[in-house]
């Protein structure tokens, strides 16, 4: 009896620990890029004379058919195996018999699960750029519908000056460039293999490791085993740029649900895509922009998680890099989903002509034109600055009181002037005074965006070639 109990006890330590340690729950979705990493590493195998050809053939094979099986969910993973790779390599040699047993010839889950990793993380920032630039198009498609559209610019969330709200889009726009250049970038850092480093010290078995990383498409492979299977730089890395990403979705939701409340109301929610509410009748929530605005807390909360993780940690491998995936999992999830609702959004809100412009010409807007054109006249900038000072505080926000006052000015401090010159501070006169680069005027936004249409070509050459590699992973898997 005593000895029974004993044995019992025994056991159940066993299974808390499989329970606590195994991943398979979160990384089975990593599948598909390791069966493709497997499939290039027999290969590799195969060249090392490892593998007879009879052997790769039949590993290739078995290994394709449990990618169909999985695919077609007839596959259950088992939590005892601890994680996708075992449960791969188990799946394989139940087809295959005792040369699926060989799979695992000059290789560690160490470098394995590096190898995964990378690939998803190309795959899934290939698919935001995707995304990132179906965003750009709806902010230009906007802005050319919205041609001629004035509304007030803010600083510090104060009347500011007025300017085109295809200017005020295409702000977005550029964000959104430098987004897709950083995510590019940390594509091409991930995009590099660690395959044959091994456990740590890489391996004794002659495999020619840029096979595995031209197979695979990858841009190279990794210089130092020891470095290979601890970086998860390329995770955190993809991360930052997606977090500042989120960072700056969350600011145009955050502008959108200020237009869309009464005291602004620069735009019209789209009935599909907002809801009511439970008590109120007559109201209409920006439900999908304020939980975009969430969820970006939500990602930068990922990232510290992964940095908090990474930081003070050994060389090599520690088991401690298993909890960065569902992190990073959930950054490619919540971005991806962001995006996309975000696009379909924007692409159905209406904005109110009226509303803008009438708010443009209230606020004292035009009051640094009133100083510009002084200063033009010879009295010095910051003289002038000072005059239009005093005019703003002895209006006390009143505007057709400022104009009143800025034509007594004008008449006092410059005798030619007369009082036609005050169509100076009209906005729209104000916005085509501001025809440099960048800047605001109708032709300097229509310059502007024959340079985002540019963008978008190059973009979309430069995704073209993105999917390319990444499409390397189900040529290799599918056939």
């Amino acid at each position: 009896m005593g000895q029974r109990s004993t044995r019992s006890q025994s056991r159940h330590p066993n299974e808390e620990f499989l329970a606590f340690t195994s991943s398979v729950h979160f990384d089975s979705r990593l599948w598909k890029y390791d069966i493709a990493g497997s499939i290039a590493h027999v290969h590799a195998l195969a060249d090392a004379e490892v593998l007879s050809e009879r052997e790769l053939r039949k590993m290739v094979s078995g290994l394709r058919d449990v990618a169909e099986s999985i695919q077609g969910g007839e596959v259950e993973f088992d939590p005892a195996l601890e994680d996708v790779h075992m449960n791969i390599e188990k799946l394989l040699t139940d087809r295959i018999g005792a040369t699926g047993a060989k799979l695992h010839t000059g290789r560690s889950r160490n470098d394995q699960v590096a190898l995964d990793a990378r690939l998803m993380t190309r795959a899934v920032l290939a698919d935001v750029v995707a995304e990132c630039v179906a965003l750009q198009r709806v902010l230009l498609k906007k802005a050319e519908d919205a041609m001629g559209i004035i509304l007030p610019g803010f600083t510090h969330l104060q009347h500011a000056q007025p300017v085109l709200l295809p200017h005020h889009l295409l702000a977005y726009f550029w964000k959104l460039q430098r987004d897709i250049l950083r995510i590019m970038d940390c594509y091409e850092r991930a995009n590099i293999s660690p395959l044959g480093s091994g456990a740590l010290a890489g391996t004794s078995f002659k495999l020619d490791r840029c096979l595995v990383a031209k197979m695979l498409h990858m841009n190279g492979v990794t210089e130092n085993s020891l470095d290979a299977v601890s970086d998860r730089d390329f995770a955190a890395e993809a991360a930052f740029a997606l977090s500042l990403l989120m960072i700056h979705l969350s600011s145009l939701c955050e502008e959108i649900i200020l237009w869309s409340s009464q005291e602004f109301g620069y735009v019209k929610l789209p009935r599909a895509l907002s809801s009511g509410s439970s008590m109120m009748p007559q109201k209409r929530n920006p439900d999908m922009p304020e939980l975009i605005r969430g969820k970006s807390g939500r990602v930068v909360g990922d990232l510290v998680a992964i940095l908090t993780l990474l930081k003070s940690l050994p060389l090599a491998y520690n088991r401690d890099l298993q909890e960065d995936k569902e992190n990073l999992f959930d950054v490619f999830d919540t971005v991806e989903a962001s995006l996309h609702a975000l696009t379909t959004f924007l692409a159905e809100l209406e904005f109110d002509r009226v509303r803008m412009g009438k708010a443009a010409e209230v606020g004292l807007m035009t009051a640094t034109d009133l100083a510009d054109f002084l200063a033009t006249k010879g009295v010095p900038f910051r003289t002038a600055h000072g005059i239009v000072s005093e005019l703003a505080a002895e209006a006390d926000g009143d505007d057709q009181r400022f104009l009143e006052l800025a034509d007594k000015v004008l008449w006092e401090r410059l005798k030619d002037c007369r009082t036609s010159d005050l169509s100076l501070l009209m906005p729209a006169k104000a916005v085509e005074r501001r025809d440099i680069d960048g800047g605001t005027s109708n032709s300097a936004v229509r310059r502007q965006m024959a340079t985002a249409e540019s963008t978008i070509d190059s973009n979309s050459k430069a995704l073209k070639s993105l999917r390319s590699q990444v499409s390397s992973v189900d040529r290799l898997v599918f056939g």
